[in-house]
């Protein structure tokens, strides 16, 4: 009665339920001669409607529970998918991204994950959401590559009712409206055009939006995660993007290693990539020999794990046997294979510092067979060697090892961790390092 009084709008036909029972009931306004509401009156229309009008309560409690059932799809829909733990390796690199993403999630500061394209930006960010207070609220993502210029204000903000021709009479609510109380994901935050950079400044730092065509000014409470695999302050330099909103969201950042960088990482997320593939495709789980791991860790990898899933899916996907092997992935392999071994079965630029560090030791034994003068002064080289930072003495002694066993074993690199009672993972990571330490000497 007290709505009736003061909307001066009258509410027919509604249910009323007391101690008295259940009702069917109309309430309208009074109005003096003038229109002005001087109170309201109620009239029961029907009572016990629960057995005279049992068709439609049986209706409309079922369109209730349709509307119940629908919103509980869209809260699911909008739940975290992955949780921190599915970021998939025990690398120390791996591991510290794992340590960060903790951290930052007990927090409510903007986080900017930075990484290669299909380093899992976005699985990461589904699973700092989870880790989060935020875990029972919505997480939104917006793709701002995959969303038009001209339609991005409209997506971010909503729109309000009748705000241009063809806008919805009802409105409609944005992603900012949307993740109210949880986290938005903006994926690709360096595509943002310049004019709409400003207005995302001022949601992120007041909290507040402002739907397109409306004056009126909404509060929201969203935590933003933003994501790009373009180099951010690169572009602040070259006036591409706004340095306020770069220092906005550089509060907490993430850099999400490439895959060349933890090769260590690699069996671990085949293993996981192929029983996912095999989840997803019906078929039998299919494992990788140790020479299509070999290969598979020769390869730069510029899509990084997306690239590796859809190598390994290929593969999973155009032969029945339960293994696979190299041989396998003749097909899925892309163009830039890695080197061919040199002679004696050690690849091509690996093996030179490795063996530089031997012929060193041979030349200096070789000084210090040659007579008196000849070992003293052997002797004072070897001492003059020996005062060198012992982390790159260490580099050296380990690069020598590797190569002699991988001689030892044709190039073989299973038979070569074996030898040397060191894991093909830890192997792979060696020489990882040892390609970069080349090429940085180069």
């Amino acid at each position: 009665m007290g709505q009736v009084i003061e909307s001066g709008q009258p509410i027919l036909v509604d249910l009323l339920t007391n101690q008295a029972g259940t009702f069917l009931v109309s309430r309208l306004p009074l109005k003096n001669e003038a229109g002005e509401v001087i109170g309201a009156v109620g009239y029961v229309l029907l009572d016990h409607p629960e057995t005279t009008m049992q068709p439609l309560l049986a209706k409309f409690g079922r369109l209730q529970g349709e509307l119940d059932a629908a919103r509980r799809e869209i809260a699911q829909a909008r739940w975290p998918k992955h949780s921190i733990a599915s970021f998939i390796g025990a690398s120390p690199a791996a591991l510290e991204v794992k340590r960060l993403a903790r951290r930052v999630a007990l927090t409510d500061s903007a986080v900017l994950l930075l990484g290669e394209t299909g380093t899992g930006k976005e699985l990461l960010a589904h699973g700092i959401h989870a880790a989060s207070k935020r875990a029972l609220r919505p997480l939104v993502s917006v793709n701002i590559a995959a969303v038009p210029d001209t339609l991005l204000e409209a997506e971010f903000f909503g729109v309000a009712p009748g705000a241009y021709t063809g806008a919805e009479r009802k409105g409609r609510e944005g992603k900012f409206k949307l993740a109210d109380g949880g986290t938005l994901f903006l994926d690709e935050i360096g595509d943002m055009p310049l004019a709409l950079q400003a207005k995302l400044l001022r949601a992120l730092q007041e909290q507040e939006i402002e739907p397109l065509g409306s004056n009126r000014v909404e509060r929201v409470d969203v935590r933003v995660i933003a994501a790009t695999s373009r180099d951010l302050a690169a572009m602040v330099a070259d006036g591409g993007f706004r340095a306020d909103l770069y220092y906005r969201l550089n509060v907490l950042p993430i850099r999400l290693p490439p895959l060349r960088e933890r090769l260590a990482d690699l069996e671990a997320l085949a293993e996981a990539l192929s029983e996912d593939i095999a989840r997803r495709s019906g078929m039998a789980h299919k494992s990788l020999a140790p020479d299509a791991l070999d290969l598979l860790a020769a390869l730069p990898w510029p899509g990084n794990i997306r690239e590796l899933r859809n190598v390994i899916e290929q593969a999973t996907l155009m032969t029945d046997d339960v293994h696979l092997e190299a041989r396998h992935f003749a097909a899925a392999l892309p163009l830039a294979l890695p080197a061919s071994p040199a002679p004696g079965g050690v690849p091509d630029g690996q093996s030179a510092v490795g063996t530089a560090a031997t012929a060193g030791a041979v030349t200096a034994a070789a000084r210090a067979q040659t007579g008196p003068m000849a070992a003293a002064a052997g002797q004072a080289a070897l001492a003059a060697a020996l005062l060198r930072p012992l982390a790159e003495q260490v580099n050296e002694v380990e690069d020598a090892a590797i190569d002699a066993a991988l001689r030892a074993t044709g190039g073989n690199r299973v038979a070569a961790a074996k030898l040397l009672r060191m894991s093909r993972a830890a192997l792979y990571a060696k020489l990882a390092r040892q390609t970069r330490r080349i090429d940085v000497a180069r």
